[in-house]
């Protein structure tokens, strides 16, 4: 597997891309995103949790349940989530899909629709459509950069990742692009990714493999516990790759195919979390040694979304209590008398350091402990002491300005 350089969803052999300012957002800048496979591709998607669905969302789930095997585009808008606005917001997410595919003569139920932006108002169809024509008319090999723009709201900076991968003798590219800095912790924030890839597999295989690969990966950051209305992580495979077609998720196709996807996944996931909403430090969260590994993801999430934990971490104070508080309040089945802490910033060549052996404080110095939470790079590891149970949970920090950002997001 190697990772390629500068990625986008354009790098996969088959996709062409745009990205245009259709007047959306207040700015001028890029807000509508349109992605396009030169033939019919299988497809897969994992979507919100959140019972107050998207217009998108459900239109997506609607399509992808009777025509998993067609799909050809996908067309993604920023600035307007298209989120709680009734009938008319379902009846605008169908007219985006209906207005792509006539754009570009697609079979109907060919295109999915993603949003993303403030909940609540009702999409500007006359600027929506002028932006798909001219988004149709810029479609090109060389798109795929402008379209990870045109998804990013508070975003600073677009978010792509891509590996190549042998399969049965052919080389097979996996390249994806999300957005996201706030309302992030999916569960399947606002999160939205498209990957993108040439390998020949069926649909069947494609779900089970994307969900495994987003359980590991976004399911498994946090900016700050919200999860959105729109969350929506798909997938385009158009087989162009011209690999043995992968069926079996017993195969070593199957297992290479996961490990390339996970791979791009992770890298995705880590991004958003990079680049949470006025976050300075990146924060790994390992828990080991569980009763199971669902009370190690518990563990680590409380942890991970503790708001004091992070107010903490952005103030560079290894107040380890908070973090035993929140294992502790996670559900996760604890012994106290068992549990241990540890806290590294490998980046910063700072390895473990033990801050609590089974239940009691060691004698550490706190220099140490407040070296290590200065650094812009984290670990914090629990060991519980209880079983084989392990996960792995990335966040950031809380800080002033996240604050400064979600006070003032619609002014």
């Amino acid at each position: 597997m190697q990772r390629i350089t500068s990625p986008t969803v354009t790098s996969v052999p088959g996709f062409v891309a745009a990205g245009v300012a259709a007047g959306i957002k207040l700015s001028s800048e890029l807000d509508l995103a349109l992605v396009v496979s030169e033939v019919p591709c299988t497809a897969a998607a994992v979507f919100t949790q959140n019972r107050f669905a998207a217009a998108p969302v459900v239109y997506d789930r609607t399509v992808l349940g009777f025509n998993p095997m067609g799909i050809q585009a996908v067309v993604i808008n920023s600035g307007c989530a298209n989120a709680c606005t009734g009938t008319e917001g379902m009846a605008n997410a169908r007219r985006m899909a209906e207005m792509v595919e006539r754009a570009l003569g697609l079979e109907a139920h060919s295109c999915l629709v993603m949003s993303t932006g403030v909940i609540g108002t009702q999409l500007p169809m006359e600027k929506i459509q002028r932006g798909i024509q001219d988004a149709a008319a810029a479609l090109r090999s060389a798109g795929g950069s402008d379209a990870a723009r045109a998804i990013l709201t508070t975003d600073t900076r677009p978010k792509t990742a891509g590996v190549t991968v042998e399969i049965g003798g052919a080389r097979v590219t996996i390249a994806g692009m999300c957005k996201g800095a706030g309302m992030i912790h999916p569960n399947m924030a606002t999160m939205l990714a498209l990957i993108c890839t040439d390998a020949a597999i069926t649909h069947e295989a494609l779900d089970v493999v994307l969900r495994r690969a987003v359980e590991v990966s976004f399911n498994a950051v946090t900016v700050d516990g919200d999860t959105s209305t729109n969350d929506t992580t798909a997938i385009l495979a158009n087989g162009l790759a011209g690999n043995p077609l992968i069926d079996d998720p017993a195969s070593l196709a199957f297992a290479a195919f996961e490990e390339a996807l996970t791979a791009v996944c992770i890298d995705l996931a880590q991004q958003l979390v990079r680049d949470g909403e006025g976050a300075t430090k990146f924060v790994t969260v390992i828990v080991n040694g569980a009763k199971s590994d669902a009370d190690a993801r518990r563990a680590a999430k409380a942890i991970a979304n503790s708001p004091l934990v992070k107010t903490a971490l952005y103030g560079g104070d290894a107040n380890w209590g908070r973090i035993l508080c929140a294992v502790g309040y996670s559900g996760a089945e604890v012994d106290p008398d068992r549990a241990s802490l540890f806290f590294a910033s490998k980046q910063a060549g700072l390895d473990w350091l033990q801050v609590v052996d089974r239940g009691q404080p060691t004698d550490y110095k706190e220099e140490d402990a407040a070296a290590r939470f200065a650094q812009p790079e984290i670990e914090i590891r629990v060991e519980l002491g209880l079983g084989e149970g392990h996960a792995t949970v990335w966040t950031c920090d809380l800080s002033h300005e996240y604050v400064n950002i979600n006070a003032h997001y619609r002014t």
